[in-house]
């Protein structure tokens, strides 16, 4: 696992594809088709923001920097550029119980993508086919947020996934959908403001 140096390290010398690779080899959601869609600033970013707080230095001056990235990349529509990089931001930038306006566009704009059967796209538009890597990730890193559990249809993504668990052939997606539908029926994690009610 990467330690606050060796991230500090690859990101300002721009390594992101390192980085990500680095980052994601010891995590459960690590798969080829992941490394390659998460080798650049934003994705790579993201992880590093995860990470960080998993190593408790989410007041670590780097964290500040990985953040202000993640919002300047976000686009007008709320996501940034499709399902699961907008998941993994959104996940980045809950951690430490963090709150805001762009927390809030982004969980509108998975809200707007999730099919009538409860699925994400493969994509960032709505009418391609559902695809169970892709809704298994989001719901992986996103299904324990209450924020997130009130804007989508969680239990019929829940439904979806674990109706098409036999259509799944590859492993990466099997082990992945099997930890996002334990994760999606675990207890919320509350926000600060709902713990404050």
């Amino acid at each position: 696992m990467q330690t606050t140096r060796q991230i500090e390290r690859h990101w300002n010398a721009r390594q992101y594809d390192r980085l990500a690779r680095d980052l994601l080899a010891a995590r459960p959601e690590n798969s080829p088709r992941l490394v390659a869609e998460l080798s650049r600033a934003v994705p790579a970013a993201a992880l590093a923001i995860i990470r960080l707080d998993e190593l408790n230095q989410a007041n670590h001056p780097l964290c500040g920097k990985l953040i202000r990235t993640l919002i300047a990349a976000q686009e007008g529509d709320g996501g940034w550029g499709d399902p699961v990089i907008t998941a993994l931001c959104l996940r980045a930038l809950m951690c430490s119980q963090g709150l805001g306006i762009s927390i809030d566009r982004g969980i509108s704009y998975l809200a707007s993508l999730q099919k009538d059967e409860g699925a994400w796209p493969a994509g960032p538009i709505r009418r391609m086919t559902e695809d169970a890597y892709v809704t298994a990730f989001i719901l992986y890193h996103l299904a324990d947020q209450q924020a997130f559990r009130a804007a989508v249809r969680l239990d019929d993504a829940i439904a979806w996934l674990t109706g098409h668990e036999s259509a799944v052939h590859d492993d990466d997606t099997r082990r992945l959908t099997h930890r996002a539908t334990l994760r999606a029926r675990l207890r919320p994690t509350m926000s600060f403001a709902t713990a404050a009610n």
